[in-house]
């Protein structure tokens, strides 16, 4: 029976989810942890358990390994010849990549030189390509980008206001990210709402540790949060999203010893944003515990990320002239009805409103009133399944 992986790798950690295609049936998923340090761990989820196991795992090849001999040892797959497919997930494509590519050398290539726009996601994604490349050379091997999805950007959304030559010499200019999740949550809202996705406009929210914003009208990105790197837009866990660029240079002033990109890089990227205001954690249940308890730098933090993520939402329904739903994803969106009614409570202006009892139980679906003019919905994002039918299309490209 053919089957294909779906690969989300880091620099020390491999997601990954097996499916029976084209029936998009999950077969099993798991999370290899700490590649390269100490205490290894490999997670199998499959069948309704769960298994772990602490393991030696020094490279990402060898984390490649455990995982196929994993699903043997367990009779998830008789042997690797039954994995036909694979497909990676990776931030940055650049200018290189308007959609989804085969894995070749230069592809590989690439991607590693892409890594300056996306140091925190390329390199690892990279790693795991080479792996799987290197294990299984002969089985369809996809790259899926989260840029892609955002290519249909006009250039006045996708363009930034400097000097023409820094985007001829160096492709300085908006990409985006999260495609893949945009995606996906565009084509189901479009299900909930009972109407054809080309005669939608929707914004999109991508709400998890990372964060972007997305226009789309059409079924198509027509502006996003995210800019040149994942580093822009609004608020995030550990990142500040879009500053006055004079920030920076203000703070190399201050601080000369700072003068390296790495530093800017980590504090910006590492030090920012939830746990940088909060002075406590990037996570959003640690932030609403300690608001909950009083803690001054939890509420201001709590209150900067709504009202970035309120300003985001309202500037796109300028850019496509009124939305016809908001729609909210990833952990965050998905689970945090807090949050969720928090953004709302301040847009009612643009006829949107939250159902409490809906809201406080939703997982799936509109949340909104029947009175509602702009419907707010929450999609449970699937990115995994993105990838996999990304990879199906490359195995049978006459379908």
């Amino acid at each position: 029976m053919a089957k294909t992986i779906s690969i989300n790798a880091g620099s020390s950690s491999l997601k990954w989810q097996l499916y029976k295609m084209p029936e998009e049936e999950v077969i099993a998923k798991g999370l290899i942890e700490r590649i390269g340090l100490a205490n290894s761990v490999s997670t199998v989820k499959f069948n309704g358990q769960k298994y772990s196991e602490t393991k030696d795992i020094p490279d990402h090849t060898a984390a490649v390994k455990i995982l196929l001999d994993d699903l043997i040892s367990m009779d998830i797959i008789a042997s690797y010849d039954e994995i036909t497919g694979v497909g990676h997930r990776v931030v940055a494509g650049g200018d290189y990549f308007k959609e989804s590519a085969l894995v070749t050398d230069k592809v590989i290539q690439q991607v590693e030189e892409l890594s300056m726009l996306a140091p925190l996601h390329n390199p690892g994604a990279a790693l795991g390509i080479k792996a799987f490349k290197e294990i299984l050379p002969d089985i369809t091997s996809v790259v899926v980008f989260d840029t892609a999805f955002h290519m249909t950007m006009p250039e006045v959304a996708y363009r930034y206001p400097i000097a023409n030559r820094y985007y001829t010499d160096y492709k300085i200019r908006k990409y985006g990210a999260h495609g893949t999740s945009h995606q996906y949550v565009a084509q189901e809202a479009a299900k909930v709402l009972g109407k054809p996705l080309e005669d939608l406009k929707l914004i999109t929210c991508h709400i998890g540790n990372g964060v972007s914003i997305t226009a789309i009208k059409g079924g198509k990105s027509v502006d996003t949060s995210m800019g040149l790197t994942p580093l822009g837009g609004t608020m995030m866990g550990t990142r500040s999203g879009s500053i006055d660029p004079g920030v920076i240079t203000y703070l190399l002033e201050c601080e000369p010893a700072m003068a390296d990109p790495k530093k800017i890089r980590t504090i910006l990227n590492r030090d920012s944003g939830l746990l940088g205001i909060s002075e406590k954690s990037s996570d959003m249940r640690d932030i609403l515990a300690g608001k909950a308890e009083g803690d001054e730098k939890c509420q201001l933090a709590y209150d900067m990320y709504v009202d970035r993520l309120r300003k985001y939402i309202g500037q796109y329904f300028a850019v496509l002239n009124g939305a016809d739903a908001i729609v909210f994803t990833a952990g965050i969106g998905e689970n945090s009805s807090d949050v969720r009614a928090d953004v709302i409570s301040g847009m009612t202006w643009f006829g949107v409103d939250v159902d409490p009892a809906k809201n406080v139980s939703g997982a799936y679906g509109v949340i909104s009133t029947d009175q509602a003019r702009v419907k707010a919905v929450v999609i449970p994002t699937d990115e995994e399944l993105v990838i996999a039918r990304d990879v199906e299309r490359f195995k049978h490209p006459t379908n």
